[in-house]
């Protein structure tokens, strides 16, 4: 995207505003916008199918945001695609489909809560479904034909993460292996694969935490209220605060709380933490990410404390 290329954020209809000053300086945000929209249309040209995983969680809402700007006027090549582990946030389900109606979008939902149903997968003792997302996740893209899914994984969130190329070579059992990654010079991306292959593709490898927020702030792009400071009832377990649900918690010896809190990141109830805070906008949110030490996984998500090496191992199993 060049300078002539830049617009103002798109309305409630995806289409582009009036063109911004030419003249005026890019920013790092105008850069990694650039890049992101340069990724998708890549895959636009290379891949007769691909899908975007949409979850309703702010990497995946600027995703798709970039997404539509880069292909306006017109709508988006691609569908969207959720494995619902049936935990989920009900704001951010809520979120999920007020956007998609809004937009016009295709969405498919995998349900890991199906899989259970028909003795296919089994709950885990612990009560968390992340685990349980990559079967239903492989099969979705078996079933749709998908030569790319995009990802909104990002290299600062986690050490496994910060391994991975933008155009992420799959088997065909969905395994990742260091080794078969292609090198990335020039933002030159190799798509070429066999038949039962498939690539994870992640236009946001190279963003923050704090770009991702920075950029939600300067495109006005709404978010689920989750991720803002509100009073919620939770309990503490392994130093994070858990939200109460059918998964299993609390226990016996966890007593319930109300504080108030948010999230910096979401997934399934049993494994995302939330943080005491009081941030309440935007610019606060911002504010507070930037005295932060912690990462945003490393601060709110039991699922990669399991091991030293959880998410590399998830990754290799067929997982984001």
């Amino acid at each position: 995207m060049n300078v002539a290329e830049r617009s103002t954020p798109p309305g409630r209809s995806g289409r582009p505003g009036p063109p911004a000053n030419p003249a005026s300086p890019l920013t790092h945000l105008d850069l990694l916008e650039a890049e992101a929209a340069h990724i998708f249309r890549e895959v636009a040209g290379e891949f007769d199918r691909s899908t975007l995983l949409f979850s309703g969680g702010k990497d995946s809402i600027v995703m798709l945001h970039v997404a539509l700007k880069a292909f306006a006027p017109e709508g988006l090549p691609f569908s969207l695609l959720h494995v619902d582990t049936g935990h989920n946030f009900p704001e951010v389900l809520a979120y999920r489909d007020r956007t998609v109606e809004q937009h016009g979008l295709r969405l498919d939902v995998a349900s890991v809560q199906s899989y259970i149903d028909e003795g296919v997968l089994s709950e885990r003792p612990d009560g968390t479904r992340n685990p349980l997302q990559t079967v239903p996740l492989l099969d979705a893209i078996r079933e749709g034909r998908f030569g790319a899914v995009f990802g909104g994984g990002r290299r600062d969130e986690e050490k496994a993460r910060a391994k991975e190329r933008v155009f992420s070579l799959r088997d065909e059992f969905g395994t990742w292996e260091p080794r078969r990654q292609r090198p990335e010079l020039w933002q030159l991306y190799n798509g070429h694969h066999r038949p039962d292959e498939h690539f994870r593709v992640f236009p946001l490898s190279n963003w923050t935490e704090l770009d991702v927020w920075q950029y939600i702030e300067r495109e006005g792009i709404e978010l689920p209220e989750i991720y803002f400071a509100h009073w919620r009832k939770v309990f503490r377990r392994d130093g994070m605060w858990l939200a109460p649900g059918e998964w299993g918690g609390p226990r016996n010896e966890e007593s319930v709380y109300e504080r108030q809190v948010r999230y910096r990141t979401v997934g399934d109830m049993s494994c995302t933490g939330a943080v005491e805070s009081s941030a309440s906008t935007v610019a606060e949110v911002i504010a507070e990410i930037a005295a932060s030490r912690v990462t945003e996984r490393g601060a709110s998500r039991a699922d990669d404390r399991m091991s030293e090496a959880a998410m590399e191992d998830r990754k290799r199993e067929g997982y984001f």
